[in-house]
């Protein structure tokens, strides 16, 4: 089918991929690419259409408080566009980092090797004068295996902030002595964790990451007091409520050699930075059928500043 080139809105373009999307299975599509320009251009020719690199992909997010009426949240591929986020500003950054240790199969061997290099980059990307790596959680998705086995944990399918500034300050004086912790929470500090994916690309649920500049703090963020019996220590996480505003973001296809660095909590709380980042996992529609399924390691890190 000959289709003539055509221009049209931001909301059509979002309906354009979202149409193409659901004739992934072996159904042809009839745009070949779409390139965001002002305004977007549907690019054609004659040969059997594929939709390439996605600008936007529509999924079924989970919150604290779901949309009323079902909403599917636009999720925007930054590929090509990773420049347009940084740590400060959304909460989040992608840099290009190869790791030296490349197994990931043994704890004992992914902090003897992994944890130092991981350590030194965090110090670099940041410019923190101090990191203290606190644990790691490696994902396999198994489909039908329950995350809650410590041993098979899966992507977390949840919007989600991993600390409150109560639970950042708590985890600073678990895991540093009381000697040090003191002088440490006089200067800023955050958690921020280290993403990866191992083994292969991460087209099977990746990762979507809300932009900070999108989140109303005042209302759409609850927290979430986690129990365990017999632990003296306990969790808070930060429940993420669905607001139409929240602008989700994700890197289709991260490779192993790519990184995304997360920030959970930041104590510079004047206003001028990002200081936490809503995330969560999730299907996407544009995933190869023959994708394997998604592995990652994630680091969390206590980082201190000088200033």
């Amino acid at each position: 089918m000959m289709v003539e080139p055509s221009t049209f809105a931001d909301e059509d373009c979002r309906l354009v991929i979202f149409r193409s999307l659901q004739n992934r299975d072996g159904q042809q599509t009839m745009a070949t690419s779409i390139e965001k320009s002002s305004p977007y251009t549907l690019s054609t020719n004659t040969m059997p259409a594929t939709l390439i690199q996605p600008s936007f992909v529509s999924a079924s997010l989970r919150f604290f408080t779901p949309p009323s009426d079902g909403s599917r949240p636009f999720i925007e591929n930054l590929r090509g566009k990773e420049s347009s986020v940084s740590l400060d500003t959304a909460g989040f950054q992608f840099y290009n980092e190869p790791a030296k240790h490349k197994s990931f199969k043994n704890d004992e061997e992914i902090k003897r090797e992994y944890y130092p290099e991981s350590i030194e980059l965090i110090k670099k990307l940041t410019g923190a004068s101090r990191v203290v790596l606190f644990d790691h959680t490696t994902r396999r998705r198994r489909p039908g295996v329950s995350g809650a086995d410590p041993s098979n944990r899966q992507p977390a399918a949840m919007v989600h902030g991993d600390q409150t500034a109560r639970a950042a300050r708590n985890r600073v004086l678990r895991h540093l002595p009381e000697s040090e912790s003191g002088e440490l929470l006089k200067h800023r500090y955050q958690i921020i964790n280290l993403w990866r994916p191992i083994s292969h690309p991460a087209y099977d649920w990746p990762l979507a990451l809300a932009d900070y500049r999108s989140v109303d703090a005042e209302k759409g963020l609850t927290p979430v007091a986690f129990f365990h019996p017999g632990r003296e220590e306990n969790r808070e996480t930060m429940g993420v409520s669905y607001n139409p505003a929240l602008k989700f973001k994700y890197l289709r296809g991260m490779t192993p050699d790519e990184i995304v660095l997360i920030k959970c909590y930041d104590s510079k709380d004047d206003g001028s930075v990002a200081i936490m980042t809503p995330h969560t996992a999730f299907e996407d529609p544009t995933t190869p059928a023959d994708a394997l399924f998604r592995e990652s390691i994630e680091l969390r890190a206590l980082v201190f500043y000088d200033d």
